[in-house]
């Protein structure tokens, strides 16, 4: 479904991503873990349109990501969340979700200011898209709170809300679990495998949390400095000499 194919990105003389290539399977939940510096978020920058490869392929559905604008990446059906909860202080947690529909509910922007009909049937798409994701991640009660008002673990949350209003095929998640009590990151956990089975989501994630990753993800690729050393089930990147000496302090 998703396919990165030799992609290298270069920051001037550093080399953040080395000829990397994964294969993310339909469906699953995919882990990408590795140290500090690995290059798992400039994986999902290149991925998510936010960075230009300097060289090699993003494919998505048998399409070339790599010039694709990053409103057009959103539209075909990737949706991501940041490292850092990145919401909108000044707007309720249903404007913040309004948000992340747009981009698959396209308006005019003289339709807009016009306030014409078919403006005006957008926007209530987009809120009843909004009001969807919000319901299947728990927050509708929440809907007309203000972000300042929530807990980090539910800002996080409604990342994932607002990323799930744009009607993903791909849900790229960048360490949701950062700054969560254990409480949390179990919720997190059945929660996205609860939507994962109920709308056949293909989920990737990157994670520090190996506890967390381990109980999630299907398939695991592990990164070290920006190439990929292993891939497999959980229990084989578990055994892998090469994770224990790179990402796990070097022995058993």
């Amino acid at each position: 479904m998703l396919s990165i194919q030799a992609i290298t990105m270069r920051f001037g003389g550093l080399v953040a991503l080395d000829a990397l290539s994964l294969a993310v399977p339909q469906g699953g939940v995919f882990g990408i873990i590795g140290p500090n510096g690995a290059g798992k978020t400039t994986c999902f920058n290149c991925v998510s349109g936010l960075y230009r490869p300097t060289s090699g392929k993003v494919m998505f559905e048998g399409a070339d990501l790599t010039q694709v604008p990053r409103h057009t990446i959103a539209a075909m059906g990737i949706s991501r969340t940041f490292q850092n909860v990145a919401l909108y202080p000044s707007l309720t947690v249903r404007e913040n979700v309004m948000v992340g529909a747009h981009p698959s509910h396209p308006a005019s922007l003289l339709g807009t200011l016009l306030g014409s009909a078919r403006a005006r049937a957008i926007e209530d798409e987009v809120r009843e898209a909004a009001d969807k994701a919000l319901a299947v991640t728990g927050l509708a009660a929440m809907a007309d709170r203000s972000i300042g008002e929530l807990s980090i673990g539910l800002q996080h949350r409604v990342e994932i809300a607002r990323a799930l209003a744009a009607s993903p095929k791909v849900l790229m998640l960048d360490e949701p679990a950062a700054g969560l009590t254990a409480g949390e990151v179990d919720a997190l956990r059945d929660m996205l495998l609860g939507l994962h089975a109920d709308l056949g989501l293909t989920i990737v994630v990157v994670e520090h949390n190996m506890r967390f990753v381990m109980k999630t993800c299907t398939e695991i690729a592990v990164l070290n400095f920006g190439r990929k050393i292993a891939v497999g089930t959980p229990d084989q990147i578990r055994e892998d000499p090469r994770v224990i000496e790179a990402y796990l302090g070097g022995a058993k």
